[in-house]
């Protein structure tokens, strides 16, 4: 059982900046990133503690971007990520401290519209 979150405090911080996927688990989730940001990415924006991403919804675009997210929430768990339809588009937000924010900075930047340098 995780230990209760302390207001204020940034779960992630502290936590190694790696992940646990291996080379092969890797290269897929990889491939499935590149897929979804290719059909349906539309921005994406640097933040002060890492990134947010916007989506085009359409057919499974939630379904495939919500599942991503569940893996990158176990074998990540140095970055805080979130999904959310705001009613004409699916948001993103990934979030970190220290290492973190900079390995999220150089994330999801191609294919697709990018406001920065991956």
């Amino acid at each position: 059982m995780p230990a209760p979150q302390i207001p204020g405090e940034d779960p992630t911080a502290g936590v190694p900046v790696a992940c646990s996927l291996t080379r092969a688990g890797l290269a897929e989730q990889a491939v499935r990133w590149e897929r979804l940001t290719a059909r349906a990415m539309t921005e994406r924006q640097q933040t002060a503690h890492g990134v947010r991403i916007g989506f085009r919804p359409g057919p499974g675009t939630e379904e495939d971007l919500r599942a991503l997210v569940a893996v990158e929430a176990r074998c990540c768990p140095w970055a805080t990520w979130n999904v959310r339809a705001d009613g004409t588009r699916l948001v993103l937000d990934v979030s970190s401290a220290g290492e973190g924010i900079a390995a999220l900075h150089a994330m999801f930047t191609s294919p697709g519209p990018a406001t920065a340098p991956r």
